[in-house]
């Protein structure tokens, strides 16, 4: 994150919340816009920045506040060495006056006299040519190629006007292409900002948790094992090993101890460390929001390469017949009139704007997938893979079953194990102390109490001694007899219950049955799913087989299920089924989930998931909800959908503007016309198609065909 060499910056214009900035950098093909703007964005009160690399300047609109201008130029005058990273991708967007008067240039040429049209045609129509030329030159033949000789064409025959028109209707045609573009790149961004997140810091020797905003420089940050690090900074405390694949590409997690530094972004694989901020505010947050970018509006899926390798092959396509048309029937016109159309602009655009629109509308249902190969292949997958725990199931036990024996009923029973388990921290004793709660008991007073680890507690109620643990535990260690509850027992296991045995003065009081439920909407989910196209759904679970078999008995839906699988098997599982040609999703919330995640096609998160499982995921639900992932599914084929209709479409239209303009029906101003109205149509089409949520999930797994392209 070190800055790069400052270079003048000039405030070329500036009111209250508005101000233009200019210096050389901005205009460099080194910078990267999206990282740039980025970091701008970050800084709090920044509302929008827009870039023009032509005009090597950057307007930031504002909140109006003297810390927030400071901030601008502070980060303008300190821009980390990353932001120089750029691949030499220009942002430009030209201006509504720019073109009126493009568009009044056009129209003077008609009635201006032909000495004064001629070198004034020529003069505008020069870069144009000048760029055509340069593409051939260096890159083959491109869609500038064929604009520059449309425009050259239409000087040769003298008709300025037309090739000043050809021009006009181009930068026309590009700018609605900018702002489209723009505009879905800006959803995303909005939701790509971080949110406000709370860290935990250290302060007179207490442990407090504040808001992410109220950061000092010098503050005590703790990080704990699965935890995201929000700061940049150096550790003074304690040894932790380190995943900084997301900020540096390095796969193989950083051993960090007192003295090394670390950088936000990066996740804590194991151990606890304390370390001192050196950065706070919008440059740490640029690490994380900088990798979002990355993958969100930067890279491209795989649809989306494969129409760019297309795009390329149908331009010298239409270039070829243009000349050939010129060489068959020496008409500059129709020649003109046909390289006036072009198939690539829509083909290039169509795909990012429909993914890009796609994407926030997910967001915005509570899924958030990570650029357009995340949502390219949530699309394609076919096999999809459940942990149980926290993803199929709710993560929380629930009382289901109450047995008394011996003379105790079942409030008695449960008013025993609750008191006894009521300082236990455990979840198998929360969900016994929720249950007593819900049925209005009182819980008895409670002294001696023992914790024995991984067999259960022992305390005293009313003078007399209660045992609350596992059959080993009650029957082998303590020496009380089971065998009263040995069927009641047999049964409930057979359901996939946990068992609890509770006893009081060396007899059995009875055993209550618990289970961690299903998700309410799991199996209507599942079922969706099935429908959308997904053919094979499995579970992987930690539990034993009883439980295991039990879950998956109340999901027909399900094809097949492991049991007693470390984290490493769950990856081998994800990692066989690749190899057999099934396209794979996983979805998991764990720090142990990571591997069969990062494994998978495409790996899916959970809200509450651990933070190295959410920087492991494509894809995050926002919502603790199945029906998010069936929403994103959809959303997917929906996009695919949309892309392939304005391919099609975008096929037809030009392919019938280029036989009217080569049967000479259409001069080449109609030509051009025709060809960015379609352009702006069908880019239109996709954007509109993308902000659509259907009404009904049932009626867009329908429409959206899952075996189609």
């Amino acid at each position: 994150m070190n800055p790069v060499p400052v270079q003048p910056i000039t405030i070329a214009h500036e009111v209250r919340g508005r101000i233009r900035l200019r210096s050389r950098f901005i205009g460099s093909p080194s910078l990267d816009p999206d990282f740039f703007e980025a970091g701008l964005e970050t800084i709090p009160g920044v509302q929008e920045v827009r870039l023009n690399s032509r005009a090597a300047s950057v307007v930031i609109r504002y909140d109006g506040r003297d810390a927030t201008r400071n901030a601008v130029l502070a980060y303008m005058a300190d821009l980390p060495v990353r932001a120089m990273d750029g691949r030499g991708d220009a942002r430009t967007l030209q201006s509504p006056l720019t073109l009126a008067l493009r568009g009044g240039l056009a129209l003077s040429l008609l009635v201006l006299p032909k000495v004064v049209a001629a070198p004034l045609a020529a003069a505008f129509s020069l870069p144009i040519i000048v760029e055509g030329v340069a593409t051939l030159w260096n890159g083959g033949v491109k869609v500038e190629v064929l604009d520059g000789s449309a425009v050259f064409f239409c000087l040769v025959r003298r008709d300025y006007f037309t090739a000043a028109s050809i021009i006009f209707l181009l930068s026309v045609g590009e700018y609605l292409e900018e702002l489209s573009e723009n505009r879905t790149t800006g959803l995303l961004k909005s939701l790509l900002k971080p949110q406000v997140e709370k860290i935990w810091i250290e302060e007179d020797g207490r442990e407090l948790e504040i808001p992410l905003e109220q950061a000092r420089i010098g503050d005590r940050v703790v990080c704990g094992a699965g935890e995201l690090i929000p700061l940049d900074g150096e550790v003074v405390e304690g040894e932790a090993s380190v995943n900084t694949s997301s900020i540096t590409g390095e796969s193989v997690p950083m051993h960090v101890r007192p003295g090394s530094e670390i950088l936000s972004g990066s996740v804590v694989e194991s151990g606890r460390i304390v370390f001192v901020a050196r950065h706070v505010g919008g440059e740490t947050s640029m690490a994380r929001i900088a990798t979002f970018l990355e993958h969100s509006l930067r890279g491209k899926s795989e649809s989306q390469k494969e129409s760019d390798r297309l795009a390329d092959r149908l331009v010298p396509v239409t270039f070829g017949l243009g000349l050939g048309l010129l060489a068959i029937t020496r008409d500059l016109t129709k020649s003109a009139a046909v390289l006036s159309v072009d198939y690539s602009c829509v083909i290039e655009l169509a795909n990012p704007v429909a993914v890009r629109v796609a994407m926030f509308t997910a967001a915005r249902q509570g899924v958030l997938l990570k650029g357009a190969q995340a949502m390219d292949s949530l699309c394609h997958i076919d096999t999809l893979i459940f942990d149980k725990t926290g993803t199929l199931t709710q993560g929380r036990l629930v009382v289901t079953d109450l047995h008394g024996v011996n003379g105790h009923d079942e409030e008695t029973l449960l008013k025993l194990a609750a008191g006894a388990e009521e300082h236990y921290s455990h979840p198998v004793a929360l969900s016994v102390v929720n249950a007593a709660r819900e049925r209005g008991l009182e819980l008895p007073p409670t002294s001696q109490v023992d914790f024995i680890v991984a067999h259960g507690v022992s305390a005293y109620i009313h003078g007399k001694n209660v045992l609350v643990g596992s059959r080993h535990f009650i029957e082998e260690d303590e020496g009380i007899s089971c065998d009263a509850v040995e069927e009641i027992a047999r049964t409930l296991q057979q359901q996939g219950k946990s068992l609890l045995y509770v006893a009081r003065e060396e007899q059995l009081v009875g055993v209550i049955g618990l289970r961690d439920e299903l998700r309410p909407e799991a199996e209507n989910v599942l079922r969706e799913l099935k429908r959308s196209g997904i053919t094979e759904i499995v579970i992987l679970t930690g539990d034993a087989e009883r439980t295991a078999r039990a879950i998956a008995a109340q999901l027909p839906s399900v094809d097949a299920v492991h049991w007693e699988l470390k984290p490493e098997g769950k990856a081998a599982i994800v990692q066989d089924l690749r190899a057999r040609g099934r396209r794979v999703g996983f979805i998991g919330d764990g720090v142990n989930d990571a591997p069969a995640l990062v494994t998978a096609d495409v790996g899916i998160c959970l809200p509450q998931g651990a933070d190295l499982a959410k920087e492991s995921a494509q894809v995050i639900l926002l919502r603790e909800d199945l029906g998010c992932l069936l929403t994103g599914r959809l959303v997917a084929l929906r996009s695919r959908q949309t892309v392939h209709r304005s391919f099609y479409s975008a096929i037809s239209l030009n392919s019938a503007f280029l036989l009217l303009a080569t049967l000479g029906l259409v001069q080449p101003v109609a030509a051009a016309l025709l060809h960015n109205l379609s352009t702006v149509g069908i880019l239109g089409y996709a954007a509109w198609r993308g902000r659509t949520v259907p009404e009904q999930q049932q009626h867009l797994i329908a429409s959206a065909d899952p075996q189609e392209g």
